[in-house]
């Protein structure tokens, strides 16, 4: 959806967050997919360390085309 979000707001300056949730909310594609935004000012930790025992755990597939940017996260069934 991405591609659709840059579309819709291309040309305008984002001078406000809400100018950015706002394009991103009034975003559709043709086949009427529609996109919901809300902003959130919820405060989150940073700084959170993931080990490589809890990294190896994640179940994600590489995709054929570079796959070192895409893949895809499926839930861990063990």
């Amino acid at each position: 959806m991405f591609c659709h979000i840059t579309e819709n707001w291309r040309g305008r300056p984002l001078t406000s967050l809400e100018v950015i949730v706002n394009s991103i909310a009034n975003t559709t594609t043709a086949s009427v997919l529609s996109i919901n935004s809300e902003r959130d000012e919820s405060a989150y930790t940073t700084g959170i360390k993931v080990s490589d025992e809890e990294l190896s755990a994640v179940c994600f597939t590489k995709n054929k085309f570079h796959g070192d940017w895409n893949y895809k996260i499926s839930p861990n069934l063990k």
